[in-house]
């Protein structure tokens, strides 16, 4: 299994903005591309760092140059440049936010375990959860032809300037696969837990012991996030429960070390009554929330009860065995494997604009340890979670 990751020098963004327009149809075969001093005067950069982009896509096929009339874009055929490959195996990039971080190391090995078994190489790219990179990858995928693609989208809450790209995985009849949120303007073959689902039952499990008064942390750029944070309303709603809009605090990815710690430290010294429960995002928000807390003399669950999600390992790893709403990791990669594996040898379909019809969702169940503690017996809950 390979990986990659992205970076970018003058002159690499130069080339990078040059491919891109190719791949996306802008500047097309035997087009002439902008004058040197064009470029200088669009990116800015010397004439030195022009060439040297414009040199490297020549020796790579993408441009060709006719003496005294100027850089062409070289026919599609030459610019398709194959992937590193072992004999006879089909390539599968996989691309995800993060690649060592948090649940993403037991999804990738999920997926590498089923495509390794069917003899499908892996080539693994990290985004970092970042518009820029996710791009970069896409361009590197379509130019080197892989099979097909498993995508964790990148930010997916927010407008992607990337559509583009899948529209072109698409027209190449490269399949891909999403998992944990899907570009809903695509409507793709995706993978996910049901995180609406999921919030539900992590504010009802509070609700249900008792718990009025809960906070909500979120995180608002992916989608998981706001779907969770769907979840959350949508139970305290069916249960009458009074929402208290200071006491859902949102957050960006870069916002994450701080803003809901800061949040958290206004809410429980600036409140006249402190809350009793905390609904986190993810696990690792609810082991720094559980520092904060104990910074300020407040016990878990004892002061405040508090569940988080994706049953990672952090969530065994305080002291304080946290309560947690269980991702399907492993199992998630798994079946995302088995989507590609679907598409690539044709025995499923994605349609041109793509279809949902082969997706599939996994549902969330409570993973119960010590973090909650009960305030009040023998409360009337919704009989089910409904949609």
């Amino acid at each position: 299994m390979e990986c990659f990751f992205v970076n970018g020098t003058k002159y690499s963004k130069v080339k990078n903005w040059i491919k891109s327009e190719i791949l996306c149809g802008t500047f097309e075969s035997k087009q002439k591309i902008p004058s040197e001093t064009e470029l200088m005067e669009r990116f800015n950069y010397s004439r030195h760092t022009i060439r040297l982009a414009l040199g490297e896509l020549v020796s790579e096929g993408w441009l060709y140059k006719e003496q005294g009339a100027g850089t062409y874009v070289s026919e599609r055929t030459e610019t398709e440049i194959k992937a590193p490959t072992t004999p006879n195996k089909r390539n599968i990039a996989i691309i995800v936010t993060y690649i060592s971080d948090y649940i993403f190391p037991s999804i990738i090995r999920g997926a590498e375990s089923v495509l390794s078994q069917e003899g499908y190489q892996v080539s693994l790219f990290s985004t970092n959860n970042d518009h820029e990179n996710e791009r970069k990858i896409l361009e590197t995928i379509i130019a080197q032809r892989f099979d097909g693609v498993i995508v964790e989208p990148t930010k997916s809450a927010i407008s992607n300037p990337n559509i583009i790209y899948y529209l072109q995985l698409e027209a190449l009849k490269i399949p891909y696969v999403m998992i944990n949120a899907a570009y809903d303007e695509l409507e793709p073959v995706s993978v996910l837990l049901d995180d609406v689902k999921g919030g539900y039952i992590q504010a009802n499990h509070l609700i249900g012991l008792g718990h009025r008064n809960i906070i909500g942390f979120f995180k608002t750029d992916d989608l998981q996030g706001l779907k969770r944070m769907k979840g959350y309303l949508k139970a305290m709603r069916e249960n009458g429960v009074p929402i208290n809009p200071k006491h859902i605090v949102t957050y960006s990815t870069g916002e994450k070390m701080s803003k809901p710690i800061k949040g958290l430290e206004t809410i429980i010294k600036k409140s006249s009554e402190v809350p009793t429960g905390i609904v986190c995002y993810n696990d690792e928000l609810a082991l720094k929330l559980i520092d904060v807390l104990r910074q300020n003399n407040l016990r878990v669950p004892e002061d405040l009860s508090i569940i988080g999600f994706d049953d990672s390992f952090f969530a065994d790893i305080s002291e304080v065995k946290l309560t947690t709403v269980r991702h399907p990791k492993n199992e998630l990669g798994e079946m995302a494997a088995t989507k590609i594996i679907q598409l690539v040898e044709g025995k499923s379909n994605q349609k041109a604009v793509g279809t949902m019809d082969e997706s599939f969702h996994f549902e969330p169940t409570i993973v119960h340890r010590n973090s909650i503690k009960e305030m009040t017996k023998n409360l009337q809950l919704p009989l089910s979670y409904s949609n």
